[in-house]
């Protein structure tokens, strides 16, 4: 479906929302949450009807757009004027990009509805969630480097007000951390872009900003511009790519901050973040980073291997001793964002599907464990477990629920998180068994401190305070069941997420080995 329109209207939809909520009283608070929760609704809508008509068959992008957007002249010749400086508005899906698109779509939703909770501000707080939205779509949509960069930074404003303001006790520090280290990030990547476009034209010569054609110049055998760059600059590049992404993975040691908004941001915005947000790190690793850098990106594979166990044990470790449910949870989003980086290690076909059905899967199951702890807080005031315990006498349906969630978690079989980790441990232990063993390590300190934490605070004896909470309510049971049931559907029917990667994957993994396989 050539010059459809669908993905730009999947990706400024949400604009509808923001004009409704910008007419609305602030004092009509239900009905700004009405509009809130139904303005997600549009783009879930439109993410499904691209899901459903996306060719599995087909290998490169469907649904494009491509339009004439920046021209700045710097001359003219007798044959008219010259442009020197243009930028395309290009967008496209393939089956990398198709499944985050749907993933976010969901999770958005989901996560609109648990904002039903919130009393403040609350017209600001929509409007900035579904700006935050329209970021997200655009990374994930655009096939131009300048677009992308746009609406990567574009991400980074509405959520560090939606951490600063909606938080708790330390959400401003919590804000300022997220902000200093993405902003970081983000310099370096526009760097390296700026680097790129400079240095490397399209095979005809011309200066570009197009992913596609930049992907084709720069893996294009014994292409005369790009041989001529030095070894040095090439791997230089990857790396600033590689560390840009990292920090928004987050690869250790740039993982601090994350610690932090996990903590302070509120449930909804941290299922965002943590289902969503981190994803686009692991997306740009591999769309960028190793994209267009193949042959530096293989040699690099060892390191990144290395970096991928040290995420998956240093947070498994951290886990394990923390004394909060939600530094429990952020420490194992960092050990399970190492299984994303093992399976890009792997360098082939069954690694890369790994890490791909890592990120999505990790996107529902923390999604739907971090919404749980906040519907915990909002009835205990708590979220530490020393303080918790009991729970499944008094909300019995959230309890199991958690539980169903952690096991997800920890790679239950059935279950989504087996399959990613599965296909990420199986694509590393063919090219690297040693590493690939130590890092599997991390799968039963998953199970320990996981199973630590729920028990503890599901079972055991009930403080009086305790025993007379009220269980989920319609509002919440609506995220948890369907995060739960597509958690389930991705464990059974795992071809729903790897049927539209196959021929995407066909046409990296042959380039990326150098050996056609």
């Amino acid at each position: 479906m050539a010059n459809s329109y669908l993905l730009s209207l999947i990706t400024f939809s949400p604009l509808l929302a923001i004009l409704v909520l910008a007419f609305i009283p602030k004092k009509h608070g239900r009905a700004i949450k009405q509009i809130g929760i139904l303005g997600t609704l549009l783009p879930l809508v439109l993410s499904l009807l691209l899901f459903t008509y996306f060719d599995y068959q087909q290998q490169g992008m469907q649904f494009a757009e491509k339009a004439s957007w920046i021209a700045i002249p710097v001359g003219t010749e007798q044959t008219g004027q010259v442009f020197a400086f243009t930028i395309d508005y290009e967008m496209g899906v393939d089956g990398l990009s198709m499944p985050l698109i749907l993933l976010t779509s969901i999770v958005a939703a989901l996560a609109a509805v648990a904002s039903w909770q919130l009393n403040k501000r609350l017209k600001e707080y929509f409007i900035l969630f579904h700006l935050l939205l329209i970021g997200m779509f655009g990374v994930f949509s655009s096939q131009n480097l300048f677009l992308f960069f746009i609406f990567f930074e574009m991400t980074l404003i509405p959520t560090y007000f939606l951490i600063g303001i909606w938080g708790y006790g330390e959400r401003e520090k919590a804000a300022n951390k997220f902000l200093l280290y993405n902003g970081v990030g983000s310099a370096i990547m526009l760097i390296a872009f700026l680097v790129i476009y400079l240095s490397v034209p399209n095979v005809s010569g011309n200066p570009t900003m197009s992913i596609a054609e930049l992907t084709k110049s720069l893996t294009t055998p014994n292409n005369p511009i790009v041989s001529a760059l030095p070894p040095g600059y090439l791997f230089g590049l990857f790396l600033a790519l590689f560390i840009a992404f990292g920090i928004k993975l987050p690869i250790f040691p740039f993982h601090t901050w994350m610690l932090k908004v996990h903590v302070q941001a509120p449930p909804s915005i941290v299922m965002i973040h943590s289902g969503i947000l981190l994803k686009m790190g692991a997306y740009g690793l591999l769309r960028m980073g190793i994209g267009f850098f193949p042959e530096q990106a293989y040699h690099f594979a060892t390191w990144m291997a290395i970096l991928g166990v040290i995420n998956i044990l240093y947070g498994a470790v951290l886990a394990f001793v923390q004394k909060d449910l939600k530094m429990v949870l952020a420490y194992s989003s960092i050990s399970h964002m190492g299984i994303i980086l093992l399976g890009l290690a792997a360098m082939n076909t069954i690694g890369f599907q790994g890490a791909i059905f890592q990120a999505v899967s990790h996107g529902f199951i923390s999604a739907l464990l971090f919404f749980i702890i906040g519907v915990i807080w909002e009835r205990t005031g708590t979220s530490t477990i020393g303080e918790l315990g009991g729970l499944a006498k008094s909300m019995p349906f959230v309890s199991g629920v958690f539980l169903a969630g952690a096991m997800a978690s920890l790679g239950l079989p059935s279950m989504s998180g087996f399959i990613s980790e599965f296909l990420a441990f199986l694509g590393l232990f063919g090219v690297k068994p040693v590493i690939a063993a130590v890092g599997a390590l991390g799968i039963i300190l998953t199970a320990v401190y996981l199973l630590r934490a729920v028990l503890r605070t599901t079972f055991g004896p009930t403080p009086d305070r305790l025993r007379k909470l009220a269980d989920a309510q319609p509002m919440e049971v609506i995220p948890m069941v369907v995060l739960m049931g597509l958690i389930i559907l991705i464990g059974i029917y795992p071809e729903v997420l790897s049927d539209p990667l196959q021929n995407t994957l066909k046409t990296i993994v042959p380039i990326v080995t150098g050996m056609g396989g």
